[in-house]
């Protein structure tokens, strides 16, 4: 199998079970057109995250790494008029594009964007008792996941939902001499969830148009 293939059988489900949707799209283009980097969710791996929150009848999610907004309008999408979403984002440019594809997406209400480091965010959540919420999403920096990990379950209750995204790194996870400090945080990240009581989880292995990859789904139980 190739990645031409990979990418092909993507464009595929997007034609049939997805769509065109000119407000996602325009969140996609502007996000390029301002420099940021291609590292968004493809459409079938939004509209995952998307069931998943309405499968679980989410009403607050909280997402670390926002990049142009383009999971955050999937995830806000599923939530009620009531509910409400975090997401943080390290960059101020990026927020700043996030915050206009929010806006022409008409959830500006539901949505508040926390720019700075997000530990430190993350933090600052805890001590504020900002939680529990429903659903985490993490796909930020894969050196940090496991500290973000640790966070989220502090912000989280009995029956919340996280997942982490990239946690596979074209199959890198398995080599445990690697030097690369993204594969080190993921298979850090692994260990920690492992040593986790408190939660259960598993990892997925994917392959589409953004490669080889995988996302960890973990369940907290108590």
């Amino acid at each position: 199998m190739s990645q031409d293939r990979w990418s092909a059988v993507d464009d595929y489900v997007d034609e049939l079970l997805i769509g065109h949707d000119p407000v996602l799209e325009a969140a996609l283009a502007d996000s390029v057109a301002a420099g940021l980097p291609s590292i968004a969710l493809t459409p079938a791996q939004a509209k995952l995250l998307h069931l998943l929150a309405r499968v679980h009848n989410a009403r607050s999610v909280l997402e670390i790494g926002t990049l142009g907004g383009y999971s955050t309008i999937w995830l806000a999408r599923a939530l009620p008029s009531d509910g409400r979403l975090l997401t943080l984002e390290l960059e101020p440019s990026y927020a700043e594009v996030a915050r206009a594809n929010v806006e022409r997406a008409g959830l500006a209400g539901l949505i508040k964007i926390i720019v700075g480091p997000a530990i430190e965010s993350l933090r600052k959540l805890v001590a504020e008792h900002a939680g529990p919420f429903d659903l985490f999403f993490i796909d930020a920096d894969k050196q940090s996941t496991a500290a973000y990990f640790q966070a989220a379950l502090e912000l989280s209750r009995p029956g919340s939902v996280i997942v982490a995204d990239n946690v596979v790194r074209d199959g890198e996870i398995v080599d445990d001499a690697t030097q690369d400090p993204r594969v080190q945080g993921m298979r850090r990240f692994h260990e920690v969830v492992a040593a986790e009581p408190r939660v259960s989880a598993t990892t997925i292995q994917t392959v589409g148009a953004k490669g080889y990859d995988g996302f960890t789904l973990i369940l907290v139980e108590r």
